[in-house]
């Protein structure tokens, strides 16, 4: 897929969840003369009637809405099987990280494993040029650097460059996000007008295997194990009662504890290894400094000296001003100006310089 500029042929694959957003990519990219055709992932790996909810994305009904915008764009749809290495790559991930009392972000995950890998492969078998999705992002290459830059959204509001930040230069060179300069209100408009099915579907919320947002259920089913009641203790090891299994405790949680306690207290550490929640007063939640690992840059190789960026370590986190060093291939030690709350391992840290993704990595440590 090392095609110059002028050589590209102007073939795309659409990811097609069923919702409005890839169905305006979709007439967007028809529009701009693109030969197109649709394809929705089947992710789940087995037939489950628990997956699916109203909330979710990937259902049967889903699958139906792409198929019906395909077909008034005039456009080949497909639906490729990829249940094998969404159950590999993303519920395994998740449930594993659970269990090792970190908290995980599926999401992010699908988008590196399946949407920018797996369905990359499959558009290079097709002899298909751009993967192309309705991902609230921007794409734009730097002829100073020669380097394609991920770009936040102009509505950033709907923003969704967090979740991207894993994408390498060839994926980003060969990826299209029609949407990246549009409110949503334009997208709806655009899907009214041409009087797609889903011009009014709700936007998908839910984890898309777990949509009644009862995870540790769901861990329990898959892995088929169970996780015994232990310990809440404080940082001292003071029994402060009994918990219900560590893959239902989060950083940063206070509702669900179920103690009466004469001040307010929150999870601040889940230790598998001993089966104990320590919990903490909220001024004991926030930490300077953070080291994340499995690092992807991508508006520069690599940080050769100590850097002031902006940081963000959750999807709706403001951005929060840090000096940035890279330790060595695979690592970044994060330090903040200011504390920040719950930071939590497992979830991604994301780097910006202005509207520019520097780079990110999975948050793996918080020193003390």
């Amino acid at each position: 897929m090392e095609i110059s500029e002028k050589q590209q042929a102007k073939k795309a694959v659409i990811a097609m969840s069923g919702g409005v957003d890839s169905s305006v990519a979709a007439y967007l990219m028809k529009k701009q003369g693109y030969e197109c055709i649709g394809a929705t992932m089947k992710l789940f790996y087995r037939e489950d009637p628990e997956c699916g909810g109203e909330h979710s994305c990937c259902s049967a009904s889903d699958v139906e809405d792409a198929r019906s915008v395909a077909h008034s764009l005039d456009m080949p749809f497909y639906v490729f099987n990829f249940s094998d290495q969404f159950e590999k790559k993303v519920i395994r991930r998740f449930a594993e990280a659970y269990e090792n009392g970190r908290t995980p972000n599926p999401c992010i995950d699908c988008n590196r494993y399946l949407k920018f890998e797996r369905l990359f492969e499959r558009a290079r078998e097709l002899d298909y040029d751009f993967v192309v999705t309705g991902h609230y992002a921007r794409i734009e290459y730097d002829s100073a650097s020669g380097r394609y830059l991920l770009k936040k959204a102009a509505d950033e509001n709907k923003d969704q460059s967090y979740v991207l930040y894993s994408m390498t230069q060839e994926q980003l060179a060969h990826t299209r996000f029609p949407l990246g300069g549009m409110s949503k209100p334009e997208v709806r408009a655009l899907a009214k007008a041409h009087g797609f099915v889903n011009a009014k579907k709700h936007d998908s919320q839910d984890i898309c295997f777990v949509p009644d947002g009862r995870y540790a259920d769901f861990i329990e089913r898959y892995t088929g194990k169970t996780f015994p009641p232990g310990d809440f203790i404080d940082r001292s090891g003071k029994k402060l009662g009994e918990h219900r299994g560590v893959i239902r405790y989060t950083v940063g949680q206070r509702r669900g504890l179920g103690l009466a306690l004469p001040e307010p207290l929150y999870v601040s550490r889940v230790n598998p290894e001993d089966n104990t929640v320590t919990l903490a007063p909220e001024p004991e939640l926030y930490s300077k400094a953070l080291i994340a690992t499995d690092i992807n840059l991508i508006s520069v190789p690599c940080l050769r000296e100590p850097v002031r960026l902006k940081a963000k370590v959750r999807y709706r986190q403001p951005e929060q001003t840090a000096t940035v060093t890279q330790t060595d291939e695979n690592t970044l030690r994060v330090d903040f100006d200011e504390p920040q709350r719950a930071i939590t391992q497992g979830q991604a840290l994301v780097l910006y310089d202005g509207d520019v993704v520097v780079g990110g990595g999975t948050i793996d440590a918080i020193p003390e």
